[in-house]
This record gives C-alpha cells, sequence and structure tokens, in this order.
C-alpha cells in the first residue's frame, strides 16, 4: 500500500514538472529509477499475530515487480537462513501472493520483546535474484494478566499504624505494548485502600495501604480480591485472593539499601558466578529483625536461572545465558522478617554478549550441474550467512576457499552470491569443490565452513581423436568372409552422448568399399569377401569417427590394409602343355602329341626339350625346381633342377627302345609346397622318316581317345543348352505373370 501511495504521489510531481523543462523530468525519471531498484531489495507487511493459516500477508509478486505471466518461468519462492522463520510464511505459485503458513504467536516468537518481526528471503531465478521481505507481527491482546499463585497470605500486626504500606504482587501479561499495561482494582474494604507505587523502569507496583488501625480481638482476619486489568481491547483481567491475618508486635518493615540494583553479567559465566549480594535491615530486634531472602514473582525461565542465598542475599547464576536468547534479566528480590513483614527491590541484570556463535552458513540455492559453456559472472549459488552476536561479534565476512574458478560476491541482508570468475572447462575438472568460510569480526574470532560441490555438464567442444592418423594392416590372402582386418579407435574427451563415437567410412581407393567393412560402434573393419592376393595387392579406405552431439564433430583417419600372399597356386606347365602330353591333368592325349626325336648318335648332356612352367603366387611360393620322376629309361635322362633342361644322362645305345616316356615334376617352395607334372615323349631316331612308323601307333590310339571325348562333349553342351532355354521360359512365364 505504501508502494501504491508513493507511486501516486511521483506521478503528481511528474505532472507538475513537466512544465519546468525537459531537463527537471528527466532529473525525476532517474530518481524514479534508483528509488524502484532499492525498494526491489526490502519488502516490508505488517500483519496481526494469531492469523490463521492460509491468511493472506501481501502481493509480494506484484510488489517484486512480476507479472502474472512472469511467474511460472521466475519461480518465485521463499528461502531463510533458519528453518524456523521458513515455516512460517509461504508463495502462491499461480498468484505470486505471500500467506501465512502457521499461525504466528507474538510472544512465543519474540517474547517480550518490544518489535517483533520476521525476516527470510525472497529467491526469482531466470535470472536468479534474491530479496529480503521483513514481516512484522502486531501484538494482540490475546493474554491475561496472571498472578504467579491463586491466594497471597499477609500477617499484619494490630500495632501497625494507618498508612503503613504493604507491596503486593504484581501480575504478568506475556503482551507488550498497550496490551501489557495493567491496572489494578481491590474489593472495597475499610479497613484497606489500593495505592500504586511507581517503580524506575515505569511499571506500577500494587500496595496494600492500611486504613485505620487493626483491633485483634475484634476481626483476626479479612479477605480481599485484588484484580489485574490490561488496556487491551477486549479487556483482559486476572485476580489473585488476599488474606490478611492480624498479628501483634512487628512494627518495621526490612528496608533494602537500594530501591533497585544493576549488574553485569557475561553470557559465558560459569554456573554459580555471583552476580550480586541485595542487603536488607529491620529496625525491630529479636526475631522481628530477622531477615531471609527469597524471589517475587517471576516468569520461571527467570527463576530457573538464578537463586538468591536465603541468608546472605546473595544472587548466583543457576543456569547458562544466553545473550542471543535475552539480553536482560529483572528480578525482584523480597526481604522477609521473622514477623513476616516484606520488602522489595528489583535486580536488572543486563547480559554482556560474547563471541560464542560461529556464523551459519546456509545454501538457499545452487545450480548444479551447470554448462561448461556457462559465462563468466553466471549466479551457481545463492548463501545466507548469519551470525547471532552482536556487534563485531556478529559482522561477518565470507571468501572461498580451494582452487576452483569461482568467486563470491556480497549481496544485502547477510546473502552472498557464487559466480564464475573465469571460463569452465568440463575436460579439465568436471566438478569443482570449494569451501564457503564465514568468519565474524570477533576476538577470538570464530568461523565456520560449508563445502560446495559444482558439478559441470559437459558441452560438445570436442571432436574424436584417432589414435594414429594412419593405420597399417597385414591380412592373409583366402581369409574367410567376415574376418577382422583391424580395429581403429577414436576418443572424444566430452561425456555422453557428446563422447559417443560412431564409425563408417569415407571413401578410399577403387573398390575398397566393396572389400571391407567397418562396424559404427567398435570401429573394427572387416572383410567383406576372400581377398586374393593376385588380385589386389594393397588398398586404402578413409574411417570417419564422429560423436553424437548437436552439432556433431567428427574426424578420419586413413587406413591401409596390406594383403599377404599364401602359397595357393600350383606350378603351370606351359610346355609341354598338359592337355597335349595329358600326364600333368591325367586327360587324354590328343591325336597330335607333342614329341621330341633324339638321334641314336646323342652324346651325353644332349638337349632334348625344356619344361617351362609359370607359379602366380609371388617369392619363395613362386620359386620353382625340376626333378625327374620317370621315365622309361631312367638312367637315360635327366632334368635340370632350376632351368627345367631335359638332356641325356648318357649316350645313347642301340639297345634303348625308340620310343621314351620322360615324366618331370615342377615343384614350388611355399608351405605346403605344391606341384604340377609335365609328361615328355621322346622317339629315338636319325631322322623324322625314320620315327614315322612310331608316331602312327600312338596317332590311332590317341583317335579312339579323341573320338569318345567328342561324344561326352557333345551330350554335355545338349545338356546345358536345354537348361538354358527351360530357365528363359520359366524367366518370362514369372514376368507376365506378375504383370
Amino acid at each position: 500500500e505504501r508502494g501504491e501511495r508513493w507511486r501516486e504521489r511521483m506521478a503528481v510531481r511528474r505532472r507538475q514538472r513537466r512544465a519546468a523543462g525537459c531537463g527537471r523530468a528527466l532529473v525525476a525519471a532517474l530518481l524514479l529509477c534508483v528509488w524502484c531498484r532499492a525498494a526491489a531489495e526490502r519488502v516490508r507487511y505488517s500483519i496481526a499475530e494469531e492469523l490463521g493459516r492460509g491468511s493472506l500477508v501481501g502481493p509480494l509478486a506484484r510488489d517484486l515487480g512480476l507479472s502474472a505471466d512472469e511467474l511460472p518461468a521466475r519461480k518465485l519462492q521463499v528461502a531463510s537462513a533458519g528453518k524456523k522463520q521458513l515455516k512460517y510464511f509461504t508463495v502462491n505459485e499461480e498468484n505470486g501472493n505471500l500467506y501465512v503458513n502457521e499461525r504466528l504467536d507474538r510472544e512465543e516468537m519474540c517474547g517480550e520483546s518490544a518489535s517483533c518481526s520476521v525476516s527470510f528471503e525472497a529467491l526469482v531465478h531466470n535470472p536468479l535474484n534474491i530479496f529480503r521481505v521483513e514481516v512484522s507481527i502486531e501484538d494482540v491482546n490475546d493474554n491475561s494478566p496472571a498472578f504467579s499463585k491463586a491466594a497471597l497470605d499477609l500477617e499484619i500486626g494490630e500495632w501497625v499504624s494507618p498508612g503503613t504500606r504493604f507491596p503486593l504482587e504484581t501480575a504478568h501479561d506475556a503482551d507488550v505494548g498497550r496490551n501489557s499495561l495493567l491496572t489494578y482494582q481491590l474489593t472495597s474494604n475499610p479497613s484497606f485502600s489500593l495505592a500504586m507505587k511507581e517503580s524506575p523502569d515505569g511499571n506500577n507496583q500494587p500496595e496494600l495501604v492500611l486504613e485505620r488501625a487493626l483491633d485483634r480481638e475484634k476481626q483476626s482476619s479479612f479477605e480481599m480480591v485484588l484484580t489485574a486489568v490490561d488496556a487491551g481491547d477486549p479487556v483482559r483481567s486476572g485476580t489473585i485472593k488476599i488474606r490478611i491475618n492480624v498479628t501483634d508486635a512487628n512494627d518495621n518493615p526490612p528496608v533494602f539499601a537500594q530501591d533497585q540494583y544493576r549488574a553485569r553479567l557475561r553470557e559465558d559465566a560459569p554456573l554459580g558466578s555471583r552476580v550480586l549480594n541485595v542487603s536488607a535491615s529491620d529496625a525491630d530486634t529479636g526475631n522481628n529483625a530477622r531477615i531471609t531472602y527469597g524471589f517475587g514473582k517471576m516468569p520461571a525461565k527467570v527463576l530457573r536461572r538464578f537463586m538468591v542465598d536465603t541468608e546472605s542475599g546473595m544472587i548466583t547464576l543457576k543456569e547458562v545465558l544466553d545473550f542471543e536468547d535475552t539480553r536482560g534479566y529483572t528480578l525482584l528480590v523480597e526481604a522477609r522478617d521473622g514477623g513476616g513483614l516484606v520488602a522489595q527491590c528489583k535486580v536488572v541484570v543486563e547480559v554482556l554478549d560474547v563471541n560464542d556463535n560461529a556464523p551459519e552458513i546456509t545454501v538457499l540455492s545452487l545450480s548444479s550441474p551447470v554448462p561448461e559453456d556457462a559465462p563468466v559472472g553466471t549466479v551457481v549459488a545463492l548463501l545466507n550467512v548469519n551470525d547471532p552476536d552482536s556487534g563485531e561479534n556478529g559482522q561477518v565476512s565470507c571468501e572461498l576457499s580451494g582452487e576452483a574458478p569461482l568467486s563470491i560476491v556480497a549481496s544485502s541482508g547477510g546473502s552472498y552470491k557464487v559466480v564464475t570468475a573465469s571460463a569452465l572447462d568440463r575436460e579439465e575438472a568436471s566438478e569443482h569443490r570449494v569451501t564457503v568460510v564465514a568468519r565474524d569480526r570477533g576476538r577470538p574470532a570464530l568461523w565456520s565452513s560449508r563445502e560446495l560441490v559444482l558439478e559441470v555438464s559437459d558441452v560438445n567442444d570436442n571432436a574424436p581423436v584417432f589414435e594414429e592418423a594412419a593405420y597399417s594392416a597385414y591380412v592373409a590372402e583366402n581369409n574367410a568372409a567376415g574376418a577382422l582386418v583391424v580395429r581403429v579407435q577414436a576418443r572424444d574427451a566430452d561425456a555422453g552422448a557428446n563422447g559417443r563415437v560412431s564409425y563408417w567410412l569415407a571413401g578410399g581407393s577403387a573398390g575398397a568399399a566393396a572389400l571391407v567393412s567397418v562396424e559404427a560402434r567398435s570401429g573394427a573393419l572387416y572383410a567383406q569377401r576372400s581377398l586374393d592376393y593376385e588380385q589386389c595387392r594393397e588398398l586404402a579406405v578413409a574411417v570417419r569417427a564422429q560423436d553424437g552431439g548437436s552439432p556433431a564433430r567428427s574426424s578420419t583417419a586413413t587406413v591401409r590394409v596390406f594383403v599377404l600372399d599364401r602359397n595357393d597356386n600350383a606350378p603351370r606347365v606351359l610346355w609341354p602343355a598338359a592337355g597335349a602330353g595329358g600326364a600333368a591333368a591325367g586327360g587324354v592325349a590328343p591325336a597330335a602329341a607333342p614329341f621330341e626325336v633324339v638321334p641314336r648318335s646323342a652324346e651325353a648332356g644332349y638337349l632334348v626339350a625344356k619344361v617351362v612352367a609359370v607359379d602366380a603366387d609371388a617369392g619363395r611360393n613362386a620359386w620353382l625346381s625340376y626333378e625327374l620322376v620317370q621315365a622309361s629309361e631312367p638312367a637315360l635322362f635327366r632334368v635340370g633342377l632350376h632351368s627345367g633342361e631335359v638332356r641325356t644322362a648318357r649316350a645313347v645305345s642301340e639297345r634303348d627302345a625308340a620310343k621314351q616316356r620322360v615324366v618331370a615334376v615342377v615343384k614350388d617352395h611355399g608351405q605346403p609346397a605344391l606341384s604340377a607334372t609335365a609328361t615328355l615323349h621322346v622317339v629315338l631316331a636319325e631322322s623324322l622318316q625314320e620315327a614315322l612308323p612310331e608316331l602312327s601307333e600312338r596317332a590311332a590310339g590317341a583317335e579312339a581317345a579323341a573320338g569318345e571325348l567328342q561324344f561326352y562333349l557333345v551330350l554335355a553342351l545338349a545338356l546345358l543348352s536345354a537348361l538354358l532355354v527351360l530357365s528363359v521360359a520359366l524367366a518370362v512365364l514369372a514376368r507376365l505373370r506378375r504383370a
């Protein structure tokens, strides 16, 4: 309401100032902005105590300048350094109003303090900010005056002269202010009246005044009712019964040396510490002058903390003091003589504060995790630091301890903000641990600490990196399809999906994509089919690694695959041809089988022929050696080990048969070794005409074999043609059926 009235007054002033010129209007606008900013730092409300749960305190969101549309995003909430304050109020998330969350009892919350308020913080997010809210609790007259006992017994001697005053017990009202101002009324009695004595602290002390002399023989006792009435609305009252017994002979009441004593006591004073010594004297003699001390009507918590020696009047400490709980006590001490007369004095005890409370650190809000790309100055935590001590003992400074890119900034109302001081990098540190140290200015200083753990969330700022820029792999040919070739691996320093790497082929040499594939998750390269060294000796592919971030990041590595040769090709005889000789392949020699004519006059070492063979393998697998394995006359021929030349081992004689058959084996040096055979027909004759009869015999046998082979070839060709025609017909029928 005060804010609304102020804004109305400011609007009137602005209208009045428009005529004064643009300069004055600008100054007024600037002042308005400054005031609004200051007003936003603290919001004050005032409510009466004893309001029920759900009672409206005030439109908090509106007073903070938040509109109804902003409320869901700004997340208005209340926070406090202590749970005690936090339980009293709550904020409605829909309209932003502040409501009472629990019945408020001012006397329970603030005791006899003249003022009573509850302070807490209001937090808003997006962006994060904090405001101080103070709610003043106004007293209502909900407590009646009360006496410590139901009846007060007095003994008054009949010799007491009229006008003598007797202190009466005062009532206590837990309310404050006007509601605790008490007046007293006494039932009418001609022998007594009620008088009020003002004490130094402003409270009224009721006293019973004797109006006329008593005569014990006529009336030995009196009964009256003393009523205490407060000034509240509605009025509340309490009563005590006064019983008077008329006795003889004690006409002097005790008298204290001072009406009011003062003492100071540190709150850390040990139990049994002396507060002060009160003393009273009595002009009577004998038993009537014997004085005993005790406490008058006082709150129970005061009686628990102090005790008075009945004989000496020494007041000592019975229970520890706490400056933060109560800063002073007023003790009512009574001195009673042996005749029953009583005198009272007040002892005001001031409790001195000592630095016995370390600062209390409360984390109001912690934004964890925070993204690693958060700008410098981002608020990550809101703290409240409270020290219940007073003066310098309650003045607190905060600092951060630990290696972290964070700093702490003081805010209003004992609040602090922890902000980022430099850029964050999750790959260097995924979390930061700092200790908030709060230290007061007492002597000696007390401190407390609170550890903050700030997790840093990942941002996709790193591309995958291969362990090697280029990989080399060696695969033996004739491998099984699906065999592992090599495994590439790329690492991404990011986390989660940002660090999850997948692989695929991104190009390579011609035909490489058809020979190898890569598994997306593991980076393993597999051969899609068996490799043949004789067809492909080397291939290269590019493998791309890409993370799962958005946007994705990637890198590429080259993989070179070298195919290793295996001895999978047997030597192939070029001459004499296997088909012609028939022995290499086990076939039937044709009619025109090759032969060599060796004159019978040939000497040892005569070159008959040369076996020519090749091997498709490489290296040792292609090194060939020749060996004679069979001959009609084994001693007649020999074969060169490396040259494959067939030569006569001795001179040809007349006893040697005209037709000779020589079989040579060709071996490679692989493991295991593979081989092939070559068959050579040799005719021993001086001339070709001499060798013709031998050749004609071989031709006849060859023609028979060739005729049989020709029959089987024609039959196979006919069967294949029939199958081809049938397949074409079925394919045409299937297409017609689909159409």
